[in-house]
């Protein structure tokens, strides 16, 4: 699987990813997603802002319409408007993926970063280090879930494949 595939299916693991570490989440009460953690973001509530912000970032760049906000935005406070946020920009993606045709994957996109500085890579990377930053982060709360008592999240992408295929 390659091209415009690839990133309808990883568009999906995100989706899938994203529903089971909210779900973990939804366990802790309100103020231990927002206790401090050790953590890039420090807290639960400010990792998964923090997510949500640069998919907005990102998507907005892919769509056309750039948006630019500190990347420590909080969006949410509250957990649920959160998590419903989450569950809109998850569809969002998958309707931009699924929209995608290999010709648009190859292409450049040229972007300003939060910074200002202007750069120019194919999409295909683009949309790569947008799925992986997610990776990244959700690694992160799988340590924090633990440190909370939770977790660890069981979101590698080989389990999703598992799920998925049966």
């Amino acid at each position: 699987m390659n091209g415009a595939a690839y990133f309808e299916r990883m568009a999906q693991y995100n989706l899938w990813a994203n529903t089971k570490a909210y779900g973990l989440c939804a366990k802790l009460p309100a103020a231990e997603l927002d206790a401090p953690r050790t953590a890039f973001f420090p807290s639960i509530l400010r990792t998964l802002n923090h997510i949500l912000v640069a998919d907005r970032i990102w998507m907005s760049r892919l769509l056309g319409s750039p948006v630019a906000m500190p990347l420590n935005t909080v969006l949410y406070e509250n957990f649920d408007e959160l998590r419903h946020a989450r569950v809109a920009e998850d569809q969002a993606i998958i309707e931009f993926t699924n929209g995608l045709t290999d010709a648009e994957v190859t292409a450049d996109l040229t972007y300003h970063s939060v910074a200002g500085d202007a750069y120019t890579m194919p999409r295909d990377l683009v949309l790569a280090h947008m799925f992986n930053h997610q990776t990244h982060h959700r690694g992160q709360l799988s340590n924090m879930l633990i440190e909370a008592g939770l977790g660890p999240l069981e979101i590698d992408l080989v389990f999703f494949a598992r799920d998925q295929l049966g």
